[in-house]
């Protein structure tokens, strides 16, 4: 039976106002984006955790999810609270340490220059493409601009701490919600999906398998590495721990390169300055430490049935973070997850499209 005109200029009126209406909302909801994405993901953190008070409260569903959130403050927000503002106090002391040439990168890079052999220095001189007077110039520029920012980083945040207040208290109102509603929630989208009900169910288990455990496996990961790496910092003596130990927890979600960018060079840094024993204990420990989390700890949380490939994620992380700053840590690896379930539903039922 054909569809009349007026029929057709229906469905397309409606569909029209549904992509009008859903587009509307997710603007409305942009400003408040971040707040929304970590609720989501501190849902899935505190899931069992629910699961059980729900269990030791007799079915008490909005007891539970009360109780899971503030578990949830007091395992993971306090203590992020309290390691920002030490962050942020120790960036602007190496704002002001850089700024007064307490630090110096030029001089440091001269000390290392001068404690390579002779005819290592002579051959690098003759034979590099970089010219070392050129490489001094932009580490200095780079110093700069880096401890520029982190200036102006340090400004904003006292600036917008009633907005990040604002976000703080929206995620955690959002995580009671979802905690306790998420299961209804999600049923409600899976009804709502143009989809036949097993293509739907297909996605979403696949999706929230893979997303679980590459986002929450990479981002556990990360800390650990993150934590082992800034104690063996404070062990050999190098300032700034904290800073260091959040950036090598940042790159540690980078697979194959990770907190190695970080400690790699400052293990040279020691021995070229005069402390070789300190350099050489920070490499064999950081090397061995770090290799055995990426090797058991790694595979235990993220799995390797259902792991995305670790260059996937090292890209989808990086474009994540260029894209939407420190949100595109956990976005890139969601929007990769995505695109291979999609495509995984597709290739295992190539006419899922036409089937309904």
């Amino acid at each position: 039976m054909g569809t009349t005109p007026s029929s057709l200029s229906a469905r397309l009126s409606f569909s029209f106002v549904v992509v009008f209406a859903t587009v509307a909302f997710a603007w409305l909801l942009l400003p408040f984006y971040g707040a929304i994405l970590w609720a989501a993901i501190l849902a899935i953190v505190v899931d069992a955790a629910n699961k059980r008070f729900v269990a030791m409260l007799n079915g008490r569903k909005t007891a539970a999810a009360a109780l899971s959130v503030l578990t949830c403050v007091c395992i993971i927000v306090l203590p992020a609270a309290l390691v920002f503002a030490s962050l942020t106090r120790e960036a602007t002391a190496l704002y002001v340490a850089t700024r007064d040439r307490e630090f110096d990168p030029a001089k440091t890079l001269d000390q290392i220059w001068s404690a390579i052999p002779a005819s290592l220095r002579d051959f690098v001189a003759n034979n590099s493409f970089i010219d070392i007077g050129d490489f001094k110039a932009s580490i200095n520029a780079l110093v700069g601009q880096l401890s520029q920012s982190v200036a102006t980083g340090a400004l904003s945040v006292g600036q917008g701490t009633a907005m990040l207040l604002v976000n703080i208290l929206l995620m955690l109102y959002l995580l009671f919600f979802f905690v306790r509603d998420g299961a209804s929630l999600i049923e409600t989208i899976k009804k709502a999906s143009p989809f036949e009900s097993r293509h739907t169910e297909h996605f979403f288990g696949r999706f929230s398998a893979v997303a679980k455990s590459t986002v929450m496996g990479s981002i556990i990961v990360a800390v650990v590495q993150g934590a082992i790496s800034g104690v063996m910092f404070w062990v050999v003596g190098i300032p700034s721990v904290l800073i260091w130990s959040a950036l090598m927890t940042l790159l540690s979600l980078l697979p194959a390169i990770g907190a190695a960018l970080i400690w790699a060079p400052a293990a040279i840094y020691l021995v070229a300055t005069g402390a070789a024993a300190k350099g050489l204990i920070l490499a064999v420990t950081l090397g061995i430490a770090n290799t055995a989390v990426d090797n058991f700890l790694r595979p235990l949380l993220v799995g390797k049935g259902i792991r995305l490939p670790d260059y996937v994620v090292l890209v989808a992380t990086i474009g994540g973070l260029a894209s939407f700053g420190v949100n595109g840590l956990v976005i890139g690896p969601l929007i990769a997850t995505m695109f291979f379930s999609a495509w995984s539903l597709f290739s295992d039922d190539p006419g899922w499209a036409t089937q309904k």
